[in-house]
């Protein structure tokens, strides 16, 4: 068997894939010059030369074996032909750039959408400011925001279900990134009535007879382990019953009388009638907050929002420097 007939197709078997014989370019000249019945005002509308149009017409023609326009000197008109290939073409050429424009937001970041678990109200302060300041910045970007805990958050972040989460605390978490953004000062929750609540600061020593309460979801965990370990010794352990209700029932109970507990800063901002939040005294009452996220998430929406809340940060670090000189 010679050389040429190793290198011959069988006839039997199936075609291979068509190479498309022109480029989008081409195409969207020939759309153009239908639309404009002139190559120049084609050109100008594409930011072409009227010459490079013209040419990218011919080279479809050519191709395809037919002629798309009667050239005359007042302009050109579609033959049948051309009136054809252009009623075919043309919702083909619309589908790919509004593709192309689609990736091309989606990429930026300008759509697209972003999941937040938090652990804290959302009522004031970084976070608020931080997921407020976003949506305004993009508009198009659906944002969902998840109540949780730690353990929950962090095993949605591995199973990709959320983008980014908001811990307290500054610690490493073994197979995240993390970033402290902000700090908060721990209050003390308590009815009006209270006769704590005339004070202007809190002592943890105050504290030592207090009941505390806290919820049986996020994060009344946390807020367990933080009472604990601020206020027990070796002759005191403190009073903290575990309720069955969310976070805005417990502010509530706590606002009638029934006990008290602790939160984040961002609870000023939450209007409950008869609540007082008073701060308590001590450095170590200052609670970092950080945003943890997997590394390699591939998500311009979450990229964007890192570099809001970058940003946001330092602005801040700025200002507590400014208050502390």
């Amino acid at each position: 068997m010679d050389e040429e007939n190793l290198h011959c197709e069988d006839p039997t078997s199936p075609p291979g894939p068509t190479k498309i014989p022109f480029d989008l370019s081409s195409l969207q000249f020939v759309v153009a010059a239908a639309e404009h019945r002139s190559f120049r005002r084609a050109a100008d509308a594409l930011g072409q030369y009227p010459a490079t149009v013209s040419r990218g017409v011919q080279r479809v023609e050519d191709v395809v074996g037919v002629s798309f326009f009667e050239r005359c000197p007042s302009g050109i008109r579609l033959t049948n032909a051309g009136e054809q290939f252009v009623a075919t073409v043309r919702p083909a050429i619309d589908l790919i750039m509004q593709a192309t424009r689609t990736a091309g937001a989606a990429g930026r970041g300008e759509n697209g959408s972003l999941s937040i678990g938090v652990l804290t109200s959302l009522a004031g302060g970084f976070l608020r400011e931080l997921i407020e300041k976003y949506a305004l910045l993009h508009p198009k970007v659906a944002i969902e925001i998840r109540n949780g805990g730690r353990i929950e958050h962090i095993a949605a972040l591995r199973s990709r279900q959320l983008d980014i989460a908001f811990f307290t605390g500054s610690g490493a978490i073994a197979g995240f990134e993390t970033a402290e953004l902000w700090q908060e000062r721990v209050h003390v929750a308590l009815s009006a009535d209270h006769p704590l609540a005339e004070r202007e600061a809190i002592e943890w020593p105050w504290l030592r007879d207090q009941k505390f309460l806290v919820t049986k979801c996020a994060p009344g965990l946390e807020v367990h382990h933080y009472i604990v370990r601020r206020l027990a010794d070796y002759s005191t352990y403190p009073t903290v019953k575990i309720m069955p209700c969310n976070q805005e029932t417990l502010m509530n109970m706590v606002a009638i009388g029934r006990g008290i507990t602790v939160v984040s800063a961002g609870w000023r901002s939450v209007s409950v009638p008869r609540l007082m939040l008073r701060p308590l005294v001590e450095d170590e009452d200052i609670v970092p907050f950080s945003a943890v996220w997997a590394p390699g998430r591939d998500n311009p929406s979450l990229r964007r929002f890192l570099s809001l809340a970058s940003s946001l940060a330092a602005k801040g670090a700025r200002g507590r420097l400014h208050r502390s000189i």
